[in-house]
């Protein structure tokens, strides 16, 4: 018999409890109190705007359905040809993970293991722990390692980077479509349409109603939190994988969510020091990057390297304006422009206030989002090289910059986890109103 469906998916927290629960901010640490809300309403910080709270209608059976197709989709994208190419009488063909395997035997291992990771491994992990979280809830009996699992789950989310593979499929098949036959397998309309359900699961996955549902409720905030000001003047600490509002002792430094178990602390700790050590490791990393060629063309015998430059103008001069701007974009622009955004924000974080800080924040959003774009040019050069391969004929290798590349992407997204956004707005004396919750 099929067990009853838990109230998980039919009741909201603020259904299941008459106690008003409070949440501090994760990028400015104001104290607010999460209001009724219902499927497709979201609750935003009422100082800086940051969305704390986003409700979906069904959100267990949502998620869970979403994961299963999206894990189909990937088991269909691995079990079949990907993409082949015929030029002159000489073909080839790739499956998926071939992107990654041919790299180890050019010597790239760690460009090997960020593309396999971000576009197969992690993604398949991210919709098994979704789907095993989920169907544990759905039982009204949450099964082993839950808690563990909806912990990583916020962890693994900004590495998944099956959207930004797709954009570097079509890119590489614009760069070869006028020399050779390009012919798309059923792998690539398959790993399309698990981009499209990957994004849509991360997406439906409402982190106030797991957690809640996990204890089938949550400790209150500690006797005394006011409203209206910050968890830092209260000596308290928000936890930025649960929400839940622990108490934050001056002297603690191994404090702990006593929901989730996270580490906690009222800032992350030497935050500028470790966001700079970053940037100027990315800097110095974008220096070859840029240098060097990112891949080696042969074409009947003569080799042609191609640095990062060369290749936005490369598909300029074939006509392909808009692939070009958004190699050009994603490349080169978005580095640089997160690069110098987070020095900006670096030197500028002790002086900001409230009319400013607003400004601030968003400009490190839109930092925070756009970093893993620059990927693209790194899995474009995994599909050529992958795909290219008709010896003196016509071959594509890797080039050095190609490593250099990714450390820079990887470590300009370190930097802007590692950026407390909270900082921004430390620099105003805090305000104490509000209500005493009891």
């Amino acid at each position: 018999m099929t067990p009853p469906i838990s109230d998980v998916d039919h009741a909201p927290p603020e259904a299941r409890t008459q106690r008003r629960r409070l949440r501090a901010c994760h990028e400015c640490d104001w104290v607010s109190a999460l209001p009724p809300l219902k499927p497709g309403e979201k609750a935003n910080c009422p100082r800086c705007g940051y969305t704390l709270v986003r409700r979906h209608r069904y959100p267990a059976q949502r998620s869970m359905a979403l994961a299963i197709t999206a894990l189909i989709a990937l088991i269909a994208a691995i079990s079949f040809p990907f993409v082949s190419f015929n030029v002159s009488g000489v073909s080839n063909r790739i499956e998926l993970t071939q992107t990654a395997t041919t790299l180890i035997g050019f010597d790239q291992p760690l460009v090997a293991i960020a593309v396999i990771m971000t576009i197969v491994v992690l993604p398949a992990v991210y919709l098994m722990g979704v789907i095993w979280l989920q169907f544990g809830l759905l039982r009204d009996s949450p099964l082993p390692f839950s808690r563990d699992i909806a912990r990583s789950l916020s962890h693994l989310a900004p590495w998944l980077m099956a959207d930004v593979f797709i954009i570097g499929a079509l890119v590489s098949l614009i760069k070869i479509a006028s020399m050779a036959q390009v012919e798309l397998g059923v792998s690539f309309w398959a790993f399309c349409a698990f981009a499209v359900l990957l994004i849509a699961t991360t997406q439906s996955l409402d982190a106030d109603w797991m957690w809640f549902s996990l204890d089938d409720g949550e400790p209150l905030a500690p006797k005394g939190t006011r409203t209206a000001t910050t968890a830092a003047a209260q000596n308290l600490a928000g936890c930025h994988t649960c929400g839940l509002i622990n108490p934050m002792p001056a002297q603690a430094k191994k404090a702990r969510c006593i929901r989730c178990h996270e580490p906690l602390h009222n800032r992350i700790p030497h935050s500028l020091q470790r966001t700079w050590a970053l940037i100027i490791a990315a800097t110095v990393m974008y220096i070859p990057a840029n240098l060097y060629p990112i891949m080696i063309t042969t074409s009947l015998g003569d080799s042609s390297p191609s640095t990062i430059i060369g290749g936005v103008v490369e598909l300029a001069q074939m006509g392909s304006w808009p692939i070009a701007a958004v190699i050009f974009i994603a490349s080169v622009i978005v580095p640089v422009g997160k690069l110098v955004a987070l020095v900006w924000l670096c030197l500028v974080v002790a002086r900001s206030n409230e009319i400013n800080a607003r400004k601030r924040t968003v400009l490190y959003r839109i930092t925070e989002f756009i970093g893993r774009w620059s990927m693209v040019d790194v899995f474009v050069v995994a599909i050529l090289v992958a795909l290219i391969r008709a010896g003196s004929l016509m071959s594509i290798t890797p080039g050095p910059a190609a490593l250099a590349f990714g450390a820079v992407v990887v470590l300009t997204m370190l930097a802007a986890m590692t950026f407390d956004p909270r900082l921004i707005w430390d620099t105003p004396p805090p305000r104490y109103s509000g209500n005493v919750d009891d």
